[in-house]
């Protein structure tokens, strides 16, 4: 029989972008109001926010209505997704970085909040672990990380899930930690005791629709 390939996010990402908004809005549930609750997490002051995993900057419409001089640095592996969201906002204070934002250092200190929006649950714990410590150390003291994502409410499924995506990449070869388009969603309970374990304190769930889950953690 055949083997599933594992597509790389960013190969992923380059084909679908002509459908990408739409597919997000309308097929993805939950997402198109995630967007719309978003800037209701961050702080009612703020002026700049790390955004990993930005695509085609879907979160950032309503953002930028609530805080329109905000400086929003947009991680992205797809540099199509990033030359659209950049048309979408020309007036806006936007920094592109091109690349994954997985082991890259943000800085210490540098951004009042970060956010996130469907794509951590593309990795593994312990992979997710670095990444949300190195989320904790970019945001300045008082800040807070806001995370929409597939989530999960069993760890049956959680594990179910894990070994599916393990065994694909042993048929494919696949030895590093970059990022493929298959779902490996934590629990809501793991979330929290993985951003708790990254520094963040009073980590909580605060809305959910089907599987899409937003979690607000504070920096204290």
């Amino acid at each position: 029989c055949s083997i599933m390939k594992l597509e790389a996010m960013d190969a992923f990402l380059s084909v679908g972008l002509p459908t990408y908004d739409e597919r997000m809005l309308e097929n993805v549930m939950g997402c198109r109001r995630g967007y719309e609750l978003m800037p209701d997490q961050l702080p009612k002051h703020i002026e700049s926010i790390l955004d990993l995993g930005c695509g085609t900057g879907l979160e950032l419409k309503n953002i930028f209505e609530r805080f329109s001089r905000v400086t929003v640095t947009c991680v992205d592996l797809c540099e199509e997704m990033l030359s659209r969201l950049l048309a979408k906002y020309p007036d806006k204070s936007i920094i592109p970085i091109k690349g994954s934002y997985i082991a890259r250092d943000f800085g210490n200190e540098v951004f009042d909040s970060a956010i996130s929006f469907q794509t951590m649950h593309h990795m593994t714990m312990d992979v997710k672990l670095s990444v949300y410590k190195n989320i904790f150390k970019s945001i300045k003291p008082g800040g807070r990380y806001v995370e929409c994502d597939y989530m999960v409410t069993e760890q049956a499924l959680q594990d179910e899930l894990l070994e599916s995506y393990v065994k694909l990449k042993d048929e494919n070869g696949i030895t590093d930690d970059g990022i493929y388009h298959y779902d490996i969603p934590c629990t809501i309970d793991n979330q929290i005791k993985l951003m708790e374990q990254a520094g963040f304190k009073n980590v909580e769930m605060v809305w959910r629709e089907g599987n899409t889950t937003m979690m607000v953690a504070y920096k204290e």
